[in-house]
């Protein structure tokens, strides 16, 4: 009996770690990619992923920055979603290259989509111009079939540890001496039509790689635990 309980324990283990491994890739909504250049244009994509087995996602809503106001966004149409983008009046105008802007977009919401169970997906938007700040936070309500809605809103802790929900966050380095392609150019408004499909994907999908590796690795680390286990009944010394 004591074979098989250090077989089981050792399965235990093996279970609790392949979990501990496996669940932070689905954790929270990000932004991707998560850096881009001051002064420019970019492109990003809001990944959102279904965190629920028994519930869908139906609707996203996305806060944009005031103290830092993008005079420029646009969004790409996602087969399925409705997108509204809501403008608000500026404390005061903002000054850019194409003139004063005087409102700024506060808010996006896709909804009438469905993310469901096991699947994500990736909402892009294109703005400018990025100001000149470290980074940009975008808070972010997800509202499941259910109804319920996780409140993606929490800021870096300071000892630089992940929050419960944290805000997608975009870091903004200084723009390349040389003009390199991470800064998109003046005419970054009108180009979102570059912008790669975001057609519904499956879990499984090579985009989100990095997730089953982890899974991969925490299955590989459960056999191995099977595997000590019967090793040790095996090698149980005869009466």
């Amino acid at each position: 009996m004591s074979y098989a309980r250090r077989a089981a324990t050792v399965l235990a283990a093996a279970t609790a770690l392949t979990a501990g491994l496996a669940l932070p890739a689905f954790a929270h909504v990000t932004i991707q990619p998560g850096t881009a250049e001051q002064g420019g244009f970019t492109k990003v994509a809001f990944r959102v992923p279904n965190e629920r087995d028994d519930a869908s996602t139906t609707k996203i809503e996305v806060s944009f920055p005031t103290d830092h106001p993008l005079a420029f966004v646009s969004v790409k149409p996602v087969p399925g979603w409705k997108v509204k983008v809501t403008e608000g009046k500026l404390p005061a105008p903002v000054k850019t290259e194409y003139g004063d802007v005087e409102e700024a977009v506060t808010k996006v919401v896709w909804e009438g989509g469905k993310i469901n169970p096991g699947e994500f997906q990736e909402f892009e938007v294109s703005m400018g111009q990025l100001p000149e700040v470290d980074s940009l936070m975008f808070p972010t309500k997800q509202t499941y079939s259910g109804g319920e809605v996780v409140d993606w809103s929490q800021a870096p802790k300071a000892d630089g540890t992940e929050p419960e929900h944290p805000a997608p966050l975009l870091k903004l380095v200084p723009a390349a001496e040389d003009g390199g392609t991470a800064t998109m150019s003046a005419t970054a408004p009108a180009s979102a039509s570059a912008a790669p499909s975001v057609a519904p994907v499956a879990a499984a999908s090579s985009s989100d790689g990095t997730a089953r590796l982890l899974g991969g690795a925490g299955l590989v680390v459960g056999v191995i635990g099977v595997v000590i286990g019967f090793l040790g009944l095996r090698r149980r010394p005869s009466a």
